[in-house]
């Protein structure tokens, strides 16, 4: 099949690159010019596990082309993805300007039966929006079908994910859509992956539901280990205790300093914000959010604690990314911790095995970036784990401890439970976790 796809990040560039490896011929459209040539010659500008190759073997098996603009060609295309972002507005609502402008402007284009695709996060009634948008702009009697087909990519393991789903979910009233959505799947079809046909409506608010759900998770986890640490309790054990139960399950049961990245912070604001537009309230969610903005102030009163305040103090972050595996900082709980110790006065030393130069992007000479993590620790008051990379486990916490700057008893805050306390002690560490609190410990570990 010939397929557009409009919008080269995260979501687009691996819908492209997936697409191409199903054996359709894609374009990819950005409006960056420097992103296009960048990707013509196979340079991606973030990092995605798997996704470099797969682009660069599109390009050479041209089932995979870069333009800068949307025109006859692109929109001549059987399948029109529209792959932008959807940013929050300052109320919480999704931005839907880049999806309403994509719809005006192939709008003229269309010659023959198109369907057009949502991949981006929008939120319910988006589709007959685009739907009107498009008639409005037509240039003449084309016939066209608006589908909802929202992505569940964990940013990471989005390649993986593309080719081997969970589920599909696709909202449409048209069966002509649905049999051209069943020719763009057929590979995920033949290999037994579930599909759930839906209207547009349904397909909308999934997505939304879905991530809502998962960061319920964390937020839930994480009020739960902050009771862990009144009652003296271990959170690791109250999770696995609670994970063995299959109408739960472990995963996103990992207490920290809260959630983040692209999708969890966006989608559950854009939730309440769809839910009172309809007259109701999503409370749980609501409160979701508020855990999460009050889990991360907890954690820089808890370093502030083990700092012995923060002004003039040398902090350590190890971590900087959202989560390991991506160099992504959007919405990094790290990125908000650290504006808040600089905001009361703490020098910071940081270092992150992919992000150092979008935190060099966002931070400027506000923070001293650091190549190695022994570099970061050096003459630090406090060391920090704040986003749980493999490598951080692999510390040598002896020669980590003569670097610091405390003495024989130096602080370490282990926001993501890398470690446990025992081996921590060994070293002489001043430790503590999250969701850590258990009764008896020795003097020399920070009080909970």
């Amino acid at each position: 099949m010939k397929i557009t796809v409009i919008g080269c990040g995260y979501v687009g560039l691996v819908t492209a690159a997936c697409l191409a490896g199903f054996g359709h011929t894609v374009t990819g459209v950005e409006k960056d010019p420097a992103k296009v040539s960048a990707l013509k010659e196979g340079l991606i500008p973030f990092y995605e596990e798997d996704l470099a190759p797969l682009v660069t073997g599109g390009l050479q098996k041209k089932r995979l082309f870069i333009q800068e603009k949307i025109d006859e060609n692109t929109a001549g295309a059987e399948v029109i993805f529209i792959a932008v972002g959807t940013p929050s507005l300052r109320n919480g609502a999704a931005d839907l300007s880049q999806v309403f402008k994509v719809a005006e402007e192939i709008a003229p284009y269309l010659k023959n039966y198109t369907v057009i695709v949502n991949k981006s996060t929008v939120p319910v009634g988006t589709a007959k929006q685009v739907r009107e948008i498009i008639k409005r702009n037509l240039a003449g009697e084309i016939p066209f079908d608006v589908v909802s087909n929202p992505e569940f990519l964990r940013e990471g393991k989005a390649v993986s994910d593309f080719f081997r789903p969970d589920r599909v979910i696709v909202g449409t009233n048209s069966s002509r859509a649905e049999q051209v959505m069943k020719k763009v799947y057929a590979r995920l079809l033949a290999d037994g992956t579930p599909f759930i046909w839906t209207n547009p409506e349904a397909a909308e608010l999934i997505k939304y539901a879905a991530n809502a759900f998962l960061a319920t998770k964390i937020s839930f986890i994480n009020e739960i280990a902050n009771l862990c640490e009144a009652a003296g309790v271990d959170i690791d054990t109250v999770a696995r205790g609670m994970g063995l139960d299959k109408r739960i399950g472990g995963e996103f049961l990992r207490a920290g300093p809260g959630y983040g990245g692209s999708c969890f912070p966006k989608d559950t604001r854009a939730l309440t914000h769809i839910a009172r537009s309809c007259g109701q309230r999503v409370l749980i969610v609501e409160t979701v959010i508020k855990i999460n903005e009050q889990q991360k102030a907890r954690m820089v009163r808890k370093i502030r604690e083990a700092a012995g305040g923060l002004k003039g103090k040398t902090i350590a972050l190890l971590g900087m990314a959202f989560k390991p595996g991506v160099d992504d900082l959007r919405e990094s709980p790290a990125v908000d911790i650290a504006n808040r110790l600089l905001a009361a006065g703490a020098r910071l030393q940081v270092h992150d095995p992919m992000a150092l130069e979008r935190v060099k992007e966002v931070f400027g000479a506000r923070i001293n970036c650091c190549q190695d993590p022994y570099d970061a620790v050096t003459g630090a008051d406090v060391l920090v784990i704040v986003t749980d990379w493999p490598e951080y486990k692999e510390l040598d916490l002896a020669a980590v401890k003569k670097l610091m700057n405390t003495g024989d008893t130096p602080a370490l805050l282990d926001l993501r439970n890398i470690f446990t306390p025992q081996e921590v002690r060994r070293y002489g560490f001043r430790y503590q976790g999250v969701g850590r609190g258990w009764k008896g410990d020795p003097e020399n570990d920070l009080q909970n």
